[in-house]
């Protein structure tokens, strides 16, 4: 069994999760996402799926890129 580095639970079917130096061990996808999912520079929720990035800086999408001075961002090209 191991323990959650989010809450302590001591799970059995806990797991582990390792970007570049970062690792940490959960016991959901709820406290993985509380720990190591990347927020965004605006609104402050997390960003779960590829968000947009203007000069170094990491957003949930365009809108919140615009919002904080970058005119020309957007979420997909088609």
């Amino acid at each position: 069994m191991s323990i959650c580095d989010t809450c302590g639970n001591d799970y059995d079917k806990a797991f582990t999760i390792t970007r570049g130096e970062e690792r940490g061990v959960f016991d959901s996808f709820e406290c993985a996402i509380a720990t190591m999912a990347p927020t965004c520079a605006h609104c402050g929720c997390r960003i779960l799926g590829h968000g947009v990035e203007a000069d170094d800086t990491t957003f949930c999408c365009s809108h919140c890129a615009r919002e904080m001075g970058h005119p020309t961002a957007t979420d997909s090209k088609s």
